[in-house]
């Protein structure tokens, strides 16, 4: 990393704050890996936020969490022959079968990628 200096009365000052990252929106996975970061990765944390790979570090954790989530939840349900027959036959046990799958889902998702 190189660093810049600039003048100011006469002296040559480094520039010390950190580059600066786009503003992108996080999601829930995002915030979760951010907090856990802060909290328990403190190292990691400040490594990223001064190299300025914050914002893309949890945007990407973000992305693969909820494309993740989805896949999962899409296999599972056709493994445990939940369609859109018994969707149409009985909606609350259809609802209550995804929302059991996508808790599963999600549960392995933060524990492999959010909390490692």
């Amino acid at each position: 990393m190189e660093l810049t200096y600039m003048m100011k009365d006469g002296y040559r000052l480094p520039d010390l704050l950190p580059p600066q990252e786009p503003e992108t929106a996080l999601g829930k996975y995002g915030l979760l890996r951010r907090r856990y970061l802060k909290e328990h990765r403190k190292v990691l944390f400040t490594n990223l936020l001064t190299s300025g790979r914050l914002n893309e570090h949890l945007a990407e954790i973000d992305r693969t969490a909820r494309q993740r989530v989805e896949q999962t939840v899409t296999a599972m349900a056709q493994a445990e022959g939940v369609t859109e027959e018994l969707k149409a036959a009985d909606p609350m046990k259809w609802v209550g079968l995804m929302n059991n799958l996508r808790n599963a889902a999600e549960e392995t998702v933060l524990a492999e990628l959010i909390y490692s």
